[in-house]
């Protein structure tokens, strides 16, 4: 197999996400933020800037802002007082639900306005294989 298929699938998948951050109301890094939280529980943002391989500027300006709307709180490490950890709260977790159904909302109706029957079937098949590629790229 040639490295075209590698190419054309790296080039719509990016295409797809870039078309379906114009449905997100909230900046993506905020978002990213919050939906770390959510699944992976209290996090410093050193931890999180490492994870969305940003460096710590950038994720201290999200997570400054995400204080100030009350989406995330902070606390001792329990370990390490000199460290601190953020959590995402019930506002955060909310929001970020909302975010994610807005998206969710927004990519159903294009695959419904867009694709025939047997094609989102078609696509309905290649969730599995996306995935499992996602997991041998990450590791998860």
């Amino acid at each position: 197999m040639d490295d075209t298929l590698a190419e054309d699938l790296r080039h719509a998948i990016g295409e797809l996400v870039r078309a379906a951050r114009t449905a997100d109301t909230m900046p993506a890094g905020e978002a990213a933020i919050l939906g770390h939280l959510d699944r992976g529980g209290p996090q410093t943002t050193a931890e999180l800037a490492h994870q969305r391989g940003v460096t710590h500027q950038s994720a201290s300006k999200s997570v400054k802002q995400l204080l100030a709307e009350d989406l995330v709180r902070i606390e001792p490490h329990e370990t390490d007082g000199r460290k601190l950890l953020l959590h995402i709260t019930d506002l955060g977790r909310t929001r970020l639900a909302e975010e994610r159904a807005q998206r969710a909302d927004w990519l159903d109706t294009a695959i419904r306005d867009t694709l025939k029957p047997a094609e989102r079937e078609l696509l309905q098949e290649c969730v599995p294989l996306l995935r499992g590629l996602t997991a041998h790229i990450t590791g998860h």
